[in-house]
């Protein structure tokens, strides 16, 4: 993983200012009821069952990590590789805890994963964003900008394929392509 305020094995620029003492690791099982903690006191992701965040840090891991500080994680990111586009990765959820947003550390669980070996050879990256989350938003932009990649929003999730008629829609955003320097 990174050392902050460097750049990435890739060679991204990294111009990010964090506390001392934030690491970046794939998680591990244990990190399941931590990370459905974390999801859960952000308030504004979708939370999903304690077992799923199980199953995400025991089955995807590669493609999944987490920041920790003091032993304590401050931040997930869940993601996959798509089944019928192997190059392209869809990130599933960002969460960072509340006394730590605004710090980049989005950002950078996004870069470390597609500068990890499962993310090496992702040439675009998907998200689907609630046009209200303009956090996720911005997260997603600033990810592109630094990636020097093309950065899209097309027609994700309309509101009525949720069972929830108050669920918002999800737009698709598309980061790509991802041109690597090394």
């Amino acid at each position: 993983m990174i050392n902050q305020n460097t750049s990435l094995d890739s060679g991204w620029p990294v111009n990010i200012s964090l506390s001392e003492g934030i690491s970046f690791q794939h998680p591990v099982k244990q990190d399941g009821q931590d990370i459905w903690r974390l999801v859960k006191e952000t308030a504004v992701l979708d939370l999903n069952s304690a077992y799923c965040y199980l199953l995400l840090c025991e089955h995807f891991s590669q493609t999944c990590l987490v920041a920790r500080l003091s032993n304590s994680i401050v931040g997930f990111v869940s993601s996959y590789v798509l089944p019928e586009e192997k190059d392209a990765l869809f990130v599933w959820q960002v969460a960072v805890s509340k006394e730590m947003q605004g710090k980049g550390i989005g950002k950078l669980l996004v870069l470390n994963l597609l500068d990890s070996e499962a993310g090496n050879k992702v040439k675009r990256v998907h998200a689907t964003v609630s046009p209200s989350n303009k956090a996720s938003l911005s997260l997603f932009n600033s990810i592109a900008k630094t990636l020097n990649a093309g950065f899209t929003i097309t027609e994700g999730f309309n509101n009525d394929v949720f069972p929830d008629a108050n669920h918002e829609q999800e737009d698709m955003i598309t980061i790509g392509p991802i041109k690597r320097t090394l």
